[in-house]
């Protein structure tokens, strides 16, 4: 009897279907990779890349199991001054003659506690491929946009580089040592999605 309720729950357990991956699809009208760098060791210059598109692979319960591929139109970029954009975009920064885009991929999301969590995955910038790792919020919705029907979901994420590992190399050493762009680079990640 022992054994046939126990063969009996195997095949119960076997026949519950996995919970499917859905793809979700950035929402470039409604994403923004933002950064801050410190000019002249006193002042945050901000700026942001509009150019955001890609793929969130979600069950809608397990983040942990979520997969993210991003590419971001480099050219896209934008500190609100011409000048600096135009400079930004040449050989000393991103050289985007060369390397038009850059790509995030996700290697894991791991839990952090108190419903947060860090995601790892490998970033590529100027043809250099580095492990990052993100601060990641629980993503927001899902919800049904009222204008087209569009189930949506958000998400957003922090975290920090260091220009000079992706031969960002670019040095204006002022008086007293201080540099003109510091090499730390915080980013901030903003994405709204639509289910496939």
């Amino acid at each position: 009897m022992r054994r046939l309720a126990t063969l009996t729950l195997l095949a119960l357990l076997v026949s519950v279907p996995a919970v499917a991956q859905t793809t979700w699809q950035i929402d470039p009208a409604h994403s923004r990779a933002m950064f801050t760098v410190r000019h002249l060791g006193i002042a945050n210059i901000r700026g942001d890349f509009s150019g955001v598109t890609g793929t969130v692979t979600f069950d809608g319960t397990d983040v942990t199991k979520a997969m993210v591929k991003a590419t971001i139109d480099v050219n896209s970029i934008t500190t609100r001054v011409a000048p600096r954009d135009n400079h930004l975009k040449t050989a000393d920064f991103f050289d985007v003659e060369s390397h038009p885009t850059m790509t995030f991929v996700s290697t894991s999301i791991t839990s952090a506690g108190n419903g947060r969590y860090k995601m790892t995955g490998d970033l590529t910038l100027r043809g250099v491929t580095k492990s990052v790792t993100f601060d990641l919020e629980p993503p927001a919705g899902p919800i049904t946009d009222p204008n087209n029907g569009a189930t949506r979901m958000g998400a957003a994420a922090t975290g920090s580089i260091d220009r000079k590992d992706f031969g960002v190399n670019y040095h204006q050493v002022l008086e007293g040592g201080v540099l003109g762009v510091g090499d730390v680079i915080q980013i901030q990640l903003d994405v709204e999605m639509i289910r496939q």
